[in-house]
Formats: structure tokens, C-alpha cells, sequence
């Protein structure tokens, strides 16, 4: 079963059994604009929940990818490299930045779910 939540930094992580896919969401995407640019993690790099590990480039800003769960990088979405676009096209689907390998299952369960993370934006 796959299950998604979302980080207050804007990252939605999706997990499929052991392997957490993670992206930006629409809304960091739209906030940023066009992006053009994308450095992603290399892997088996091991990041810690919150540690800086990409970064998104666009035409307004650059901006710092975070792992939302520590875990170690265990693949990169090179598509993006070659149309870095794709992120404001698909942000919470095909423009996936990592997969990982948790190295705590249960701190994915403390992630915000849809309807918190929806919440949490009508703050902002």
C-alpha cells in the first residue's frame, strides 16, 4: 500500500513498502515559478531528517530541498537534471527528486497527512 504525507518544508514523501520517493509540492513549486535548474543528492548518501540535500533553482529564487526523514539516498531522478521543467509540471508525480531507504518507519507516520498539510497551508 502506498501511503503519502507531507513536511511543513514543502516535501511530500510517498512510501512503497521499505522505499520513500520524495518530491516538492505544488504548492513550492508555484511559489518558486518556473524552474530551471535542479542538483539532486548522490547516492548512498545518508541525510538526515531536515539536513539540506538538493536544490531547486528557479527563475526567482533558489531554494533548499530538506529530507523530510533520515534514511539514505538510494536513487536520483536524472530526468529532472536534463528538463528540470517537469517539476511545475508534475511537482507530486513524475518530478520525484529521491528515493530512500528509512532508517525509522514510524517517523514516517509522523509526517502531515493530505488534510494537515492543507490545514497547515491555509496558515500561511
Amino acid at each position: 500500500m502506498t501511503e503519502t504525507r507531507f513536511s511543513k518544508d514543502h516535501e511530500w514523501v510517498r512510501l512503497d513498502g521499505d522505499v520513500a520517493t520524495v518530491g516538492i509540492t505544488d504548492h513550492a513549486q508555484s511559489a518558486l515559478g518556473d524552474v530551471v535548474f535542479v542538483e539532486l543528492p548522490e547516492t548512498g548518501r545518508h541525510v538526515d531528517a531536515g539536513e539540506a540535500c538538493a536544490v531547486v533553482e528557479s527563475v526567482k529564487a533558489a531554494s533548499d530541498v530538506y529530507a523530510p526523514l533520515a534514511g539514505t539516498v538510494t536513487e536520483a531522478n536524472g530526468a529532472l537534471a536534463d528538463d528540470p521543467g517537469m517539476v511545475n509540471a508534475q511537482a507530486e508525480s513524475g518530478a520525484w527528486f529521491f528515493r530512500m531507504t528509512l532508517d525509522d518507519r514510524a517517523a514516517f507516520d509522523a509526517l502531515l497527512t493530505a488534510d494537515d498539510y492543507q490545514a497547515f497551508l491555509a496558515t500561511l
